[in-house]
C-alpha cells in the first residue's frame, strides 16, 4: 500500500466572502477579450445603425424645434391671421376693419387659368392680394423684385411648377376668368408653402383690385377670405386672439398667430419624429436580437474558460462581472460609433425630408441627442445580454471535465424572469415614447413578443421532430444535413428567430409601404368618369352638357350641390358643445359650411351600415337624410336622431333614416349628407359634371372649350391628379424607403453575426467528418442543405408574420382594404435565404480549405 505524502504544502483556503477587486475584474475582461474582440466587434455592430438612425431622428427633432421656434413668424407670415369659408357681415367686417397696425386681406380659391401663348389650361389656387403682406418673410420670386411689383397693375406671380410644366417665360401672359394679366416673376415660395402643396395645388397671385373683373366671384364659388394683421406690440396679440375668439367663432371664422402657428407645426413634426423613431426602433430591435443571440453563443464558447476560472477559486458573481464588463464595453464602443454616424446621417433627413417642410432646417450637432443614443445604446447592451450573462452563476468547476457543453440555464431562474420583464418594460416604455399611447405600445409590444413566441415554438417543434421525418433511404448527406438541425450544440433556435424576427420586421414595413402607396386608387376604364367640372350654375348647366357632347364626349353625371350650415343635433347648439363635452359633439361640426347633394339612389362607392335608405321626402313631414359614418361619429349621431341645416337662411328639420360607409379613396362625387328628391330642387346650387376623355389631346382641347366660354367653371383631370398623387406617394415612399434601410442593414448584420457565431459549433463536427474520410466536397453539401432549410423556414416564418400584422394594421390602423402584391415578398423570400446559405458557407470555408489538426490547434 503507498502512503500518501504527508509534508507536501495545503492549499490555501478559498474566501468566498472576500471583496470584489474591480480592478482586477478589469484586467481580467481585457485579458479574456483579447482573442475575441473582432467577434464582439460583429456583435454589437447589430446595434449601430439603430443608434445612428435614433440619433440621427433625435438630432433632426432638436433642429426642427429650434427653427420652428425661429422661424414660426415667416409661416404665417403675421402676428394675427383671421380666415373663414364666407363673406363677413357687416358687423364682422368693421370689427376686422379696426384691428392691427398694419392689415392685408386676401381672397383665395381654386378656379382654371389659361396660359394664352400654349392655351394650355390647368385648375390652380388663384390667391387675390391687397397690402403689403406677408410682414415676415417673404413672398421668393424670380425677379425678386415681382414679389412687391405684381400689385402695382395687372400683374400675376406664377408657382414655378406652372412655370415648368407649361414652358412659360416671364412677361409671357395668363387668363384668370375673363381678365389677361402679364406674368411678372415666378413664385417660387410663399409663407407656409411646402413642395408637396406647390404640386398638388399651385399658387397664381393677382392684386385683389382686379378680382371682381375676372367674374369668377359667383353664387357657389368656394372662396375663402383670409385677414392678415400686423402688430407693433406683439405682447397683446394673444390676449387679443382670445377675446375675438368667441366672437369669429359664432361667425364661423377662424384665428392663428405666431404662438399658435408654432404649437400645430411643433405638433405635426412630433408626429413625423414619432413616425421616423419608431422606423429607427425596429432596427435597433432587431440590433438587440442580434446581440442576445450573438452573446448567447459567444457565453456558450467560454463555458471551458469560466469553469477553469471556477476552479481557481473565481467566484460565479466575479465571473458574471468579468463578462459583464467586456458587453458594457464593447456596448459603449458600439452606442459611439452609433451616435457618431448618427450625427452624419442627420445632414441627409432636411435633404429627404425637403418637400414636406415649410421651413429652413438647419442642421447641427445636437449633444442631447447624442448622449441619448449612447445611454440607449449602453442599456440595451447590458440589458439583452443579460439573459444568457446570468447563466453564468450556473456554471460549475465540473464543466472542465465535460467533452460537451451542457446548457447552463433553467426556467425556474427567477433571474431570468426578472430579464424577460425588464426587455418587456423597455420595449413598452420606449414604443410608449415614440407613439404616446399606452396602448398603442402594449399591442406593440405583444406583437413583438408574440412573433418571437412563434418562432421560438416552431423551431422548438423542428427540433423535436425533424429527427422523425429523416428516411433511412435518403442519402447521407441528406440525412447528416437535416440531422444537424436536431443534435447537440444545434442552433436551430437562436437563428430561427434572429432570421425570423429580422425577415418579419423587413417585410411589415416593405408590405406597409406598399399598402401606403396603393391606398388612393383611381378607376379611369372606358366606362369611368376621369374629368369633373364643377362650379357650374344653373343657368350654365345645360350649355356645359351641350358642349360636352359636341366635343364627341359623354355626360355621365350631373350632381346638384346645395351649401348649408348644421345648427342643430337633437336640441344642442355648437354652444352647447363647446360647454359640455359629455355630449361628445365636434364643435367645428357647427362651423362647416356642408356641401350636400339630393338624389334617390345610392352610389357605387356608398353601402348603408345602419337604417333605411329613404330617396323621396313625403310633404309636410321630417326630411329622412343619409349621413356618412365618419360624419354620424363626429356629431355623436345614430339613426332617428334630429338634425337641423341652416339652406341660405331656411331652416330645415330632418332625422337620419340611415348611415352611409362611403369608400373616399374612390375619387368620385362623394357627399357626408344626402338629401332626398323633392326638397333641395328650389334651392340655390351649382353642378357637377363628370364625364370620361380617351387620351391627353382630347383633355386639352376640351379644356381649352370649356375656358373660353365658361371661364368660371373649374375642371379636375383625373389623370393629372394621378401623375401628382404618383409622385407625391413616390416621395413618401422614398421617405419610408431611406428609413427602412436602416432596417434592413440591421437585418443582414444580424444575419452575418447570428451565421457567424455558429462557427464553434460547426468546427468539431466538421474536423470529425474530415478525420473519418469525409469530403471537402460532402461537407459543403451537408452545410449548404442546413443553412438553406434554416433560410427558408426562418424567412417563411418571419414573412407569415409579416402578412398578418400588415393586415392588422391595414384593417384596424388604416381602415383599408389589404391588397399587395406578393411577388417582391417572394424575392425577400428568396435573398434572405440565399443569404443564410452564403453567409454559412463562407462561415465555414476555413474548415473546408486546412487540414484538421491545424483548424484544432488554432481554435484550441
Amino acid at each position: 500500500m503507498i502512503k500518501p505524502v504527508m509534508n507536501s504544502a495545503p492549499m490555501d483556503p478559498i474566501n468566498f466572502k472576500r471583496k470584489i477587486n474591480l480592478a482586477w475584474l478589469f484586467k481580467m475582461a481585457l485579458r479574456d477579450s483579447r482573442r475575441n474582440r473582432g467577434r464582439l466587434l460583429l456583435f454589437i455592430s447589430s446595434i449601430v445603425f439603430g443608434i445612428g438612425a435614433l440619433v440621427a431622428i433625435y438630432s433632426f427633432r432638436y433642429n426642427i424645434q429650434n427653427d420652428v421656434n425661429s422661424q414660426a413668424a415667416t409661416l404665417i407670415g403675421a402676428d394675427l391671421t383671421i380666415s373663414g369659408n364666407k363673406e363677413p357681415d357687416a358687423k364682422l367686417q368693421k370689427l376686422l376693419d379696426s384691428l392691427g397696425d398694419d392689415r392685408s386681406q386676401e381672397r383665395s380659391f381654386p378656379s382654371m387659368v389659361m396660359f394664352t401663348k400654349s392655351q394650355s389650361t390647368r385648375l390652380v389656387q388663384v390667391k387675390a392680394l391687397q397690402g403689403s403682406f406677408p410682414y415676415y418673410g417673404s413672398l421668393e420670386t424670380t425677379p425678386v423684385q415681382a414679389g412687391t411689383s405684381f400689385k402695382t397693375g395687372k400683374y400675376a406671380l406664377v408657382d414655378k411648377t406652372l412655370m415648368l410644366q407649361f414652358n412659360a417665360k416671364v412677361n409671357d401672359s395668363i387668363k384668370v376668368g375673363q381678365e389677361t394679366f402679364l406674368i411678372a416673376g415666378i413664385l417660387n415660395k410663399a409663407p407656409g408653402q411646402t413642395g408637396i402643396s406647390a404640386g398638388v395645388a399651385p399658387i397664381v397671385y393677382i392684386p385683389m383690385q382686379y378680382l371682381d373683373k375676372t367674374g369668377l366671384i359667383t353664387t357657389g364659388s368656394r372662396i375663402n377670405y383670409s385677414y392678415y394683421y400686423k402688430y407693433n406690440n406683439k405682447t397683446e396679440v394673444e390676449k387679443l386672439a382670445k377675446r375675438l375668439d368667441p366672437v369669429l367663432d359664432k361667425a364661423g371664422f377662424g384665428y392663428d398667430t405666431v404662438e399658435g402657428k408654432k404649437e400645430g407645426t411643433s405638433r405635426s413634426f412630433a408626429d413625423l419624429s414619432r413616425f421616423l423613431s419608431l422606423v429607427g426602433f425596429i432596427a435597433l430591435l432587431l440590433g438587440c436580437v442580434g446581440v442576445a443571440s450573438a452573446i448567447n453563443i459567444y457565453i456558450r464558447e467560454k463555458i471551458q474558460s469560466i469553469a477553469i476560472m471556477r476552479c481557481m477559486g473565481v467566484k460565479a458573481s466575479e465571473a458574471f462581472l468579468i463578462y459583464l464588463i467586456q458587453i458594457t464595453g464593447i456596448g459603449l464602443i458600439g452606442s459611439v460609433a452609433g451616435a457618431l454616424l448618427g450625427t452624419g446621417i442627420q445632414h441627409l433627413l432636411p435633404l429627404v425630408l425637403q418637400d414636406f417642410l415649410p421651413i429652413t432646417i438647419s442642421v447641427s450637432i445636437s449633444w442631447m441627442a447624442i448622449w441619448q443614443g449612447i445611454l440607449l445604446g449602453l442599456i440595451i447592451s447590458i440589458l439583452f445580454a443579460l439573459l444568457p450573462l446570468i447563466s453564468i452563476r450556473n456554471i460549475s468547476p465540473l464543466n472542465t471535465l465535460r467533452l460537451s457543453v451542457d446548457d447552463t440555464t433553467t426556467i425556474r431562474d427567477p433571474l431570468r424572469w426578472l430579464v424577460y420583464l425588464l426587455v418587456l418594460l423597455f420595449i413598452t416604455s420606449f414604443a410608449y415614447l415614440q407613439i404616446g399611447d399606452w396602448i398603442g405600445a402594449v399591442f406593440f409590444t405583444i406583437g413583438i413578443a408574440i412573433a418571437f413566441l412563434i418562432l421560438t415554438i416552431i423551431a422548438w417543434l423542428l427540433t423535436r421532430f425533424v429527427g422523425l421525418l429523416i428516411k433511412s433511404s435518403w442519402s447521407y448527406i441528406w440525412r447528416q444535413g437535416f440531422a444537424n438541425l436536431y443534435r447537440p450544440n444545434n442552433q436551430t433556435i437562436i437563428l430561427t428567430v434572429s432570421i425570423g424576427l429580422s425577415t418579419a420586421f423587413i417585410c411589415t414595413l416593405f408590405l406597409i409601404q406598399q399598402l401606403l402607396v396603393a391606398q388612393v386608387t383611381l378607376s379611369t376604364g372606358d366606362n369611368q368618369s376621369n374629368m369633373i367640372l364643377f362650379d357650374i350654375q344653373s343657368g350654365q348647366q345645360k350649355a356645359v352638357a351641350d358642349l360636352t357632347r359636341k366635343q364627341g364626349l359623354p355626360v355621365l353625371s350631373e350632381v346638384p350641390i346645395i351649401t348649408m350650415r348644421l345648427e342643430k343635433v337633437n336640441g344642442k347648439t355648437g354652444a352647447d358643445a363647446k360647454k359640455d363635452s359629455s355630449l361628445h359633439m365636434s364643435e367645428r361640426a357647427f362651423n362647416y359650411e356642408y356641401r350636400v347633394t339630393y338624389r334617390d339612389a345610392l352610389t357605387a362607392s356608398e353601402k348603408v351600415t345602419s337604417g333605411t335608405w329613404t330617396g323621396k321626402a313625403e310633404p309636410g313631414k321630417d326630411i329622412p337624410i343619409s349621413a356618412e359614418e365618419r360624419f354620424a361619429g363626429r356629431i355623436n349621431a345614430k339613426v332617428g336622431d334630429k338634425l337641423i341645416f341652416n339652406v341660405q337662411g331656411v331652416m330645415m328639420n330632418t332625422y337620419i333614416s340611415s348611415i352611409r360607409k362611403v369608400n373616399w379613396n374612390k375619387v368620385s362625387t362623394n357627399f357626408q349628407v344626402v338629401f332626398p328628391t323633392g326638397v333641395l330642387e328650389e334651392a340655390p346650387q351649382f353642378h357637377v359634371l363628370l364625364t370620361h376623355v380617351p387620351n391627353n389631346a382630347v383633355s386639352a382641347k376640351y379644356q381649352q372649350a370649356v375656358v373660353k366660354q365658361f371661364p368660371n367653371v373649374s375642371v379636375i383631370d383625373l389623370g393629372l391628379i394621378l401623375n401628382v398623387l404618383d409622385e407625391l406617394l413616390g416621395k413618401i415612399g422614398y421617405v419610408i424607403k431611406f428609413m427602412s434601410g436602416f432596417s434592413i442593414l440591421t437585418g443582414i448584420i444580424v444575419l452575418i453575426s447570428s451565421v457567424r457565431i455558429s462557427k464553434y459549433q460547426r468546427i468539431q463536427e466538421s474536423v470529425l467528418l474530415r478525420t473519418l474520410g469525409g469530403s471537402r466536397r460532402q461537407i459543403f453539401a451537408i452545410t449548404a442543405l442546413e443553412y438553406l432549410f434554416l433560410g427558408a423556414l426562418s424567412a417563411l416564418t418571419g414573412i407569415v408574420i409579416a402578412v398578418g400584422a400588415s393586415w392588422l394594421l391595414a384593417r384596424y390602423t388604416f381602415d383599408m382594404p389589404y391588397a399587395v402584391n406578393f411577388l417582391p415578398v417572394g424575392i425577400i423570400f428568396i435573398i434572405i435565404t440565399a443569404l443564410t446559405v452564403i453567409i454559412g458557407l463562407l462561415n465555414s470555408r476555413g474548415v473546408l480549405n486546412k487540414p484538421p489538426l491545424e483548424i484544432l490547434r488554432s481554435n484550441s
